[in-house]
């Protein structure tokens, strides 16, 4: 069950999202689409830190985020991509529009049965539906840290559970790949991008300030961060392929 509030606790923020979010590696690009194709539709694209990779992997690109305050920032950096006010429950994209969809860190967000029904819908027979996400790499034991802080829920587990699975309504599971990369990030805006987590937005100023509080406290202890403004923060990015049955 998608938590609403966590959900739409995103509407309201865009450039803070942009500046301070990840990227992703161009290799999940390539698994989703290997040859340039005539659409591609990123579906949930946020400020399209996945979007802007697709640029030159398609004809059309188009991108469908429900928050106004995201799609602005979008707009105004890919300027040649079509951007679109919507869901995943409701895109608004003609039927078999599309050859590839791609969800960047969104599809735990999506009502998967309606979602996926309508991913299939604006998907061409045979069309790429691809998920994405970054975590934290478990090896890293000071970022996996700060993550049990903001996300108490996920306990002692390594971080990459996912929305994925095998099976997909209306879909066929093509496979899952792996991908290992490096960031290099200053503290400050390390710190910064946690005020861009669900949790941190939907929190009260104590409790926020209490969270930065215990992740500055970890960083401070670790060998890996202790009196450094920048360091090196492994990443895991894995990638699930689909094919539309």
């Amino acid at each position: 069950m998608v938590d609403e509030v966590l959900a739409r606790s995103f509407e309201r923020i865009g450039a803070e999202y942009d500046r301070y979010r990840p990227g992703f590696p161009p290799g999940a690009v390539e698994l989703i689409a290997p040859d340039r194709v005539g659409a591609i539709l990123d579906l949930g694209a946020g400020t399209g830190k996945f979007t802007e990779l697709l640029t030159d992997r398609a004809e059309r690109v188009v991108a469908v985020e429900p928050s106004e305050a995201m799609l602005g920032v979008l707009r105004a950096k890919l300027t040649t991509v079509e951007a679109l006010l919507g869901s995943a429950e409701s895109i608004p994209v003609a039927d078999a529009a599309v050859d590839v969809v791609s969800v960047a860190q969104a599809f735990h967000w999506f009502d998967r049965i309606p979602a996926c029904a309508e991913i299939a819908r604006v998907l061409k027979p045979g069309g790429l539906l691809g998920l994405i996400w970054n975590h934290s790499d478990p090896a890293c034991g000071w970022d996996r840290a700060a993550h049990r802080i903001a996300h108490p829920a996920v306990g002692e587990s390594d971080g990459t559970t996912t929305s994925a699975a095998d099976e997909l309504p209306g879909f066929d599971h093509l496979g899952a790949t792996r991908l290992r990369w490096t960031e290099r990030i200053g503290r400050a805006d390390y710190l910064k991008r946690w005020s861009t987590v669900s949790t941190f937005l939907v929190a009260g100023d104590d409790e926020r300030n209490a969270m930065i509080a215990e992740i500055e406290s970890v960083m401070d202890s670790d060998p890996e961060t202790q009196g450094r403004e920048a360091f090196d923060l492994p990443i895991v990015t894995d990638v699930f392929v689909y094919r539309r049955a």
